[in-house]
């Protein structure tokens, strides 16, 4: 009875750690998504000193913030 507890035991670590990889893909594509929707907006063609500038104005104010603002003035 231990052996098959163990053999179990060892399936469903190795479920955990397929499961994990397919996190760490998942999360991969969501990034590349992310920098595709922000290259596609034109942001990533503004200047060094500009965009640093507004990614500071979004870490301060939160993004919330910043789409609220940006909605309202649109």
């Amino acid at each position: 009875m231990a052996k098959s507890l163990d053999a179990e035991l060892a399936a469903i670590e190795a479920e955990e750690r397929k499961l994990s990889e397919r996190r760490k893909a998942h999360q991969g594509r969501l990034r590349e998504a992310a920098i595709q929707s922000v290259e596609k907006a034109g942001l990533l063609k503004l200047p060094l000193d500009r965009l640093d500038g507004l990614m500071r104005v979004v870490k301060t104010l939160g993004v919330e913030e910043v789409e609220k603002r940006l909605k309202a003035s649109a």
